[in-house]
């Protein structure tokens, strides 16, 4: 095999992986012993992400991020009890690209772990 040959399939492979994740997903979030369900929508352009949070912290709150291979990472403008805060999600995709899970931040409230599946 060439060195050539090699490359492509290498990068066809990474490629083949990076998948879109477009689309409605269902969380699950556990943080300090509580939980919720928050929905996303999720709109994939490249390794841009864009789309809509709907949970405890608000309906319709637009997110941002990126998608990097497995890696992905977003991010919104919450607010609860009386705080203002950035919302982080960093987590890794499945190789099936039907779930993720990871960690999410909520400013200086605290952190926690998520799940999600496709809808």
């Amino acid at each position: 095999m060439t060195l050539r040959a090699l490359v492509l399939l290498v990068a066809n492979a990474i490629f083949a992986f990076a998948a879109d994740i477009s689309g409605a997903w269902n969380f699950t979030v556990e943080v300090g012993g509580q939980s919720g369900s928050p929905a996303i929508a999720f709109k994939q352009s490249g390794e841009s992400l864009a789309g809509t949070y709907s949970g405890l912290l608000g309906s319709g709150i637009p997110i941002a991020g990126t998608v990097k291979g497995a890696d992905v990472r977003f991010s919104f403008q919450g607010q609860a009890q009386g705080e203002k805060m950035t919302v982080e999600y960093k987590g890794a995709l499945s190789e099936d690209g039907k779930s993720m899970k990871g960690s999410v931040a909520f400013g200086s409230l605290g952190e926690g772990t998520f799940t999600a599946t496709r809808k």
